[in-house]
């Protein structure tokens, strides 16, 4: 193995490690709550909320100082005796639909939920016609079209005192437009 390859290998193995090491440091020991099941509760909550930072990211797997501050008050509103559906009701509230991962199927969050299904819809229905008219020869391909009259003349304007005759020169293929 070539020096190149071992650095490059071996950043890799170091920034993957630097990578895993954050995600399993996003809680911290001082967020850790007493009580397991609360503790089961809050990771629970945590999961479903959105990093307002990393945005595809749970507060429970971010580093960032704002998911920390939200899972310390996601722990704050337990320890306060609130239920799970008080708390996501509370950020929400406070933060918009945005906070949850999966947002719910709203009227405001229609498009959110259709629009990726109708794209994908429309791109295969595309792509279906597009197939469908290479079968069929009905793709407008410019080499199946054969010269007019008035192009050949054109042509052979051009070309000078050379012939210019369907299959003239072309290895026994007529001339087309390109």
């Amino acid at each position: 193995m070539s020096m190149g390859l071992r650095h490059i290998l071996r950043c890799l193995f170091i920034a993957s490690l630097i990578a895993c090491a954050s995600q399993a440091l996003a809680v911290q020991p001082d967020e850790i709550m007493r009580d397991p099941a609360q503790e089961a509760r809050a990771r629970g909550l945590s999961r479903e909320l959105r990093c307002m930072v990393c945005q595809n990211q749970s507060i429970d797997d971010s580093d960032a100082p704002l998911a920390r501050d939200l899972r310390l008050l996601v722990r704050e509103r337990i320890a306060a005796g609130d239920s799970d559906s008080q708390v996501m009701d509370f950020l929400v509230a406070r933060y918009g639909a945005f906070v949850l991962l999966k947002p719910p199927l709203e009227a405001q969050t229609l498009a959110l939920w259709l629009l990726p299904p109708l794209v994908l819809a429309i791109g295969a229905m595309l792509l279906w016609v597009v197939a469908r008219r290479r079968r069929s020869g009905l793709g407008g391909d410019p080499i199946a079209a054969p010269l007019s009259s008035e192009e050949r003349a054109e042509l052979q304007e051009l070309l000078g005192s050379r012939e210019v005759s369907p299959g003239a020169g072309t290895g026994g293929k007529s001339i087309t437009k390109v």
